[in-house]
C-alpha cells in the first residue's frame, strides 16, 4: 500500500510489515456536499502485534482542526502504542493454536537492535505441553532426539520426542529432580531434591551417586547443574527443597548455600564459592572461561540483590573476580529474579526470569556485556530453558505449567 501525500487526510492507520517495519499511511476523509464530515477516524496502532483502535467521531471540521486531531495529537497516540507489551500481557493470545497468531510473533520483544537478528519474522512460540505443576531443568539429548525435563512438584521427569511431538512420564518417582543436563559421554546428570544429592544415569540404567555430602554434612538440596569439556560437575546447592515439602522434604538447613565442582576423572568435589545469597542457574561462557549465576536470594534474604552474577573460571577449576552481570530490573515494570540461564554462540546470556507479572515474565536476553536487548513474554513464569533441536536453535522453556519452544537466530553455545 503506498502512503498518500494529501495534507488534508483525516484517517491514519500504521501498519507492521514482516520485517518488523513500521508505516504511517494517510486515507482521504469522506467529503459530503459542502460538509466535510469524518465518519470515523480509525487510528490503527500495531506494535509487537497489539492493536488499539482509537476511535474519534467529528461531525463538522468547524469544531477542530483540519485533520479532526491534529498532527501532533496523533504522534502523541502513536508513542502510546509503540509502547503497548505484546499479547501475553494481556492474556490475549490463544496457547492452543487453534487461532494462530499473526507474524512477526509480537511476545519475541526487541528492545536493542542487537537482538534484531535473532528474532525469527516468520515462527512463533508454541506451548509444546501443559499440564505440569512446576516444571523445571530442561536438558536436549543431541542422539535421541528429546527433551527431559522436570515436573518438580508432582515428583516425576517428562520427555518430549523431537519426531512427533509425543510427551510421556521419563522417571516417575524422579526424588523431586530440579535442575538436569547430559554429560560429553550422553550421560544424565539430574540434581535431586529429596535425596540430596546429584546424580549420573548411566548407559546400563544403573544410578551413579556423584555428590551427597560436603565435610561430613548432607547437601541442602542441588538445584542446577553444568558439564565442563574437562569433564567436571559444576553444580548449585541453595537448599529450596528442604524448605518445603512440595518441593522434596522440610529438613534444616546445614550448609551455607554454594556452588561445588566434582572432578570428571577422579571424582573430588571442591566448593568453589558460596559468595551470594542463594546460587540458582549456572551457565558457562560460549568459551568456558566465566561462570553465571543467577542470584534468588531475594526469596528468603530481603537485603538480596536481584541479580544475575560472573565470575571468571582460572584453570577450568577455580572461579575469582565475582561481580554483577546485570541487574534484573526492568524500568517500568519492577524487578523479577532470574532462575535458570543459558549461553548462545556469541555470548548473549537467556535468562528464564518472573515473579513480576504481564510484560515481564518470560526470558529475558542480555547481551554479553550486560545490557538486556530482548524479551520473550510468556504467560508464566519461566524457571529454566536450554537449546535444542538438530542444530540447536530452538529455545525450549520450562514456564511453570507449561513448556515451551520457539526458533531463535542463533544457536545454544554447550551441548544441553
Amino acid at each position: 500500500m503506498k502512503p498518500l501525500k494529501r495534507k488534508d487526510s483525516c484517517t491514519f492507520k500504521r501498519e507492521t510489515s514482516l520485517d518488523n517495519q513500521e508505516r504511517i499511511y494517510q486515507l482521504p476523509h469522506a467529503v459530503h456536499g459542502r460538509r466535510k464530515t469524518m465518519y470515523t477516524a480509525l487510528f490503527t496502532i500495531e506494535q509487537k502485534g497489539v492493536t488499539r483502535m482509537i476511535h474519534h467521531s467529528q461531525s463538522d471540521a468547524k469544531s477542530s482542526p483540519r485533520l479532526g486531531v491534529d498532527r501532533r495529537s496523533f504522534l502523541k497516540t502513536v508513542a502510546v502504542g509503540a509502547a503497548l507489551p505484546g499479547l501475553a500481557t494481556g492474556q490475549q493470545r490463544d496457547w492452543s493454536s487453534t487461532s494462530p497468531v499473526r507474524y512477526p510473533d509480537p511476545d519475541i520483544v526487541v528492545l536493542d537492535k542487537r537482538f534484531a537478528k535473532y528474532k525469527i519474522g516468520n515462527t512463533s512460540i508454541q506451548r509444546l505441553y501443559t499440564g505440569l505443576l512446576w516444571a523445571e531443568g530442561p536438558a536436549w539429548n543431541a542422539v535421541g532426539h528429546y527433551l527431559v525435563w522436570s515436573d518438580l512438584s508432582n515428583n516425576r521427569q517428562m520427555r518430549w520426542l523431537e519426531e512427533d511431538g509425543h510427551v510421556s512420564v521419563f522417571h516417575d518417582p524422579s526424588n523431586y529432580s530440579n535442575g538436569n543436563t547430559f554429560d560429553w559421554e550422553g550421560r544424565l546428570v539430574t540434581c535431586e531434591h529429596s535425596t540430596r544429592r546429584v546424580v549420573r544415569h548411566e548407559h546400563d540404567g544403573t544410578v551413579t551417586v556423584l555428590a551427597d555430602k560436603w565435610q561430613g554434612k548432607p547437601l541442602n538440596s542441588p538445584n542446577d547443574v553444568v558439564v565442563h569439556p574437562d569433564g567436571g560437575i559444576w553444580f548449585s546447592d541453595p537448599g529450596y527443597g528442604i524448605l518445603l515439602d512440595y518441593e522434596g522434604g522440610v529438613a534444616p538447613l546445614q550448609l551455607k548455600e554454594a556452588i561445588y565442582r566434582i572432578d570428571g576423572k577422579t571424582g573430588k568435589m571442591d566448593l568453589v564459592t558460596d559468595e551470594g545469597f542463594k546460587p540458582n542457574g549456572l551457565c558457562f561462557s560460549p568459551d568456558y572461561t566465566k561462570l553465571y549465576m543467577a542470584d534468588t536470594g531475594a526469596t528468603h534474604y530481603p537485603e538480596a540483590p536481584k541479580i544475575i552474577k560472573v565470575f571468571d573460571v582460572v584453570d577450568g577449576k577455580t572461579l575469582r573476580n565475582g561481580r554483577q552481570f546485570t541487574s534484573m530490573e526492568l524500568p517500568g515494570k519492577g524487578a523479577g529474579l532470574a532462575d535458570g540461564i543459558r549461553a548462545d554462540k556469541d555470548g548473549n546470556i537467556w535468562a528464564g526470569s518472573g515473579w513480576v507479572g504481564a510484560g515481564y515474565d518470560g526470558v529475558h536476553i542480555f547481551a554479553p556485556s550486560g545490557e538486556r536487548i530482548g524479551m520473550i513474554l510468556l504467560p508464566e513464569i519461566c524457571a529454566n530453558l536450554c537449546f535444542g533441536g538438530s542444530t540447536r536453535n530452538r529455545l525450549f522453556m520450562a514456564a511453570s505449567q507449561s513448556l515451551y519452544a520457539v526458533y531463535v537466530g542463533t544457536r545454544g553455545a554447550h551441548i544441553a
